[in-house]
């Protein structure tokens, strides 16, 4: 089978629910998810503080949550090394797709709970890359700012969409189906959103993400 060059090196599909979904738990979102919320920020890279005042003497206590995606220590393996840890990578990938699961949830995109190791109805796929052939050592450096356009009309289009899954709310409620326009618009959002993440942090790829809310 010959891989599709064309084809970007993050991509998402996310399953259009045949099915009547769930009108309890789509009613309860917000606070069905809150468990799946509080794993999801604990290894997300979360920062918590704590000042407490003691004489004369004020002390603040700093806990930093282990994991989040690994940035700036990426960065500079490409930028000194030319080498992308596969381990690093695995877990880059392995949070995304977590994180997209959630995601998919709160957007009442799906109801099915999302697990934190399953993939379920939520295909993401990332290209493990060739450094050495395939990145230049340099970009990571400026990926972010390249990436300011993007984040310009993803502003605009999160907007779009959160108003797009509250209409979506009633619809399910009183239907029990996701309107698929609707459903098509906010996982292109995501899509897109993927990719840009995909090319300015995770670091992946040098190719500029398309303006496109479409799948490849």
């Amino acid at each position: 089978m010959v891989e599709n060059q064309n084809k970007y090196p993050a991509s998402l599909k996310i399953d259009y629910p045949e099915r009547p979904l769930n009108r309890l738990t789509t009613f309860f979102r917000l606070i069905t998810v809150i468990p799946i919320g509080i794993i999801l920020s604990l290894i997300s890279g979360s920062v918590f503080e704590k000042t407490v005042n003691e004489a004369a003497y004020e002390i603040t206590y700093e806990i930093g949550a282990a994991g989040g995606i690994i940035f700036f220590a990426l960065l500079l393996m490409i930028l000194f090394r030319q080498k992308y840890p596969k381990w690093w990578f695995d877990w880059n990938v392995a949070l995304t797709k977590f994180m997209y699961r959630v995601s998919t949830y709160v957007a009442l995109l799906r109801d099915e709970y999302p697990s934190t190791d399953e993939e379920q109805a939520v295909h993401i796929e990332i290209k493990y890359p060739d450094v050495k052939n395939e990145l230049n050592s340099g970009m990571p450096l400026i990926k972010w700012f390249l990436a300011i356009p993007h984040y310009f009309i993803l502003a605009f289009l999160i907007v779009a969409a959160i108003i797009c899954v509250i209409i979506a709310w009633f619809a399910i409620l009183f239907t029990g189906k996701y309107p698929e326009g609707l459903f098509n618009f906010v996982s292109g959002v995501m899509r897109w959103g993927l990719r840009v993440e995909a090319y300015a942090f995770l670091l992946i790829t040098d190719r500029y993400p398309p303006f496109s809310l479409d799948a490849d």
